[in-house]
């Protein structure tokens, strides 16, 4: 039977600018404590523990999996540049360290603005696809999240609809990020059933219905159902709680505790006992 697992995305610590970098410790203590069963850390925020030993002992002493990790770059030429391959392969050597499988998330940084978009769609499409196929050859699982700010390039059902099916789905599945998903004026209920077959990773995230986001459980994606339809389907593998309401500002910890809570006390009656891992 196909198991569903809860990770905690630090993105939360970053929206506090660099106060939390290289204190992957503390954030995985408040995931630890919220009772996630895995944490998802970016590139931009690991600091000291590029240290493979480091990473896996904190996180062992707190209970926690490395679920996943984001991998943030631009890929804005035809092929990756040097400095993203070589950090791309850093990243990969970190996954292998790891004796469980551990899935590799790249995101692209919004850039300024959306034009030559198309060009911009080619290059990105170009690049993730090969970077996915590299992490292939060595047995990593790959996923790619598309994201919303006003320079992302794949942010509106356009966008998402030149996307999809040119990943390269041998190598590379799609993170559908709910939030993201509605903040460009489409329903995630309705891509994810549509691209189901592409999804091997979830972000959850909360959103009031003027754009604002919430804290996951009090705005207006129906979370109730995208998990139904995932136990539907025989979905195996992590959903990510990535909060990024603005008490996450001031007060990281006390969000993701509030995310484990609506885990806890609402979203797990929603899958079957037998399903949970």
């Amino acid at each position: 039977m196909n198991k569903i697992q809860f990770t905690c995305e630090t993105y939360a610590w970053i929206m506090c600018g660099d106060k939390y970098i290289g204190k992957i410790d503390h954030m995985a203590d408040t995931a630890s404590r919220s009772g996630f069963e895995g944490i998802e850390p970016m590139n931009l925020q690991l600091g000291p523990y590029w240290d493979h030993k480091l990473l896996k002992d904190t996180l062992e002493a707190r209970g926690l999996k490395l679920s996943s990790v984001a991998f943030v770059c631009d890929w804005l030429e035809p092929k990756e540049t040097e400095a993203e391959r070589k950090e791309a392969d850093r990243m990969m050597d970190l996954i292998q360290s790891f004796s469980y499988p551990v899935l590799f998330m790249p995101v692209q940084m919004p850039q300024k603005d959306r034009e030559n978009l198309d060009l911009r769609h080619d290059n990105f499409i170009a690049c993730v696809n090969d970077l996915a196929r590299r992490a292939a050859d060595r047995g990593i699982r790959s996923s790619y999240h598309p994201n919303s700010p006003a320079g992302s390039i794949f942010r509106t059902r356009e966008d998402y609809d030149k996307l999809l099916p040119r990943l390269d789905s041998q190598a590379l599945g799609w993170t559908p990020d709910v939030g993201h998903i509605a903040k460009g004026g489409m329903d995630p209920v309705g891509l994810i059933r549509e691209y189901r077959d592409l999804v091997n990773h979830i972000h959850f995230k909360d959103m009031f219905p003027d754009g604002r986001w919430a804290q996951t459980g009090e705005g207006s994606i129906d979370f109730k159902t995208v998990i139904e339809d995932l136990v539907q389907t025989n979905y195996e593998g992590w959903v990510v709680f990535e909060d990024e309401c603005d008490a996450a500002v001031g007060d990281p910890d006390g969000v993701t505790l509030k995310d484990g809570d609506y885990i806890r006390d609402t979203v797990k009656a929603w899958i079957p006992a037998e399903r949970l891992a």
